[in-house]
């Protein structure tokens, strides 16, 4: 059982190498992913994956890489007061957590777009699509980019 629960973070990332293969798409990654981790961004890598995080995400380069361009490039959070032009999507209190390593892991009871920790939860980080979630009860959207878009420069 313990073997499935290191597997699990890097299936997610297995889909998103197969569905690349299989599709003849490759990644674009900004020169930003080469950049060393926030002390922010190791915060929310930390909180997710606890004991884990040395084995599972420091000493994968792929899998950290991924994590960064996701981080950095592909999780927009913004706020959209008008109903007219609010998007469609998935309540954020729909998505399960990712507590697989992090039992006591908790939902965020006040949203703060400063504190805000994406990894926590089950998104479709590697959908082929771009996907918008509503932050619950505000005008506050997570919108998730397709990771193989094009990167404009």
């Amino acid at each position: 059982m313990k073997k499935l629960h290191l597997i699990l973070p890097l299936l997610f990332f297995s889909i998103a190498t197969f569905s690349q293969v299989k599709t003849g798409t490759s990644i674009q990654y900004p020169e930003n992913v080469e950049a060393p981790l926030t002390k922010k961004e190791k915060a929310m890598i930390e909180d997710v994956y606890q004991s884990k995080t040395k084995e599972l995400v420091y000493d994968n380069e792929q899998f950290l890489k991924d994590i960064k361009h996701l981080l950095r490039n592909r999780i927009t959070i913004y706020k959209d007061s008008n109903p007219k032009t609010q998007k469609k999507g998935m309540l954020l209190s729909d998505a399960p957590l990712f507590n697989e390593y992090n039992k006591d892991l908790k939902r965020d009871v006040d949203f703060d777009v400063e504190d805000f920790n994406p990894l926590k939860y089950q998104l479709d980080f590697f959908a082929n699509g771009t996907y918008v979630y509503r932050v619950d009860d505000t005008d506050y959207f997570i919108q998730v980019t397709s990771q193989h878009r094009k990167i404009k420069k």
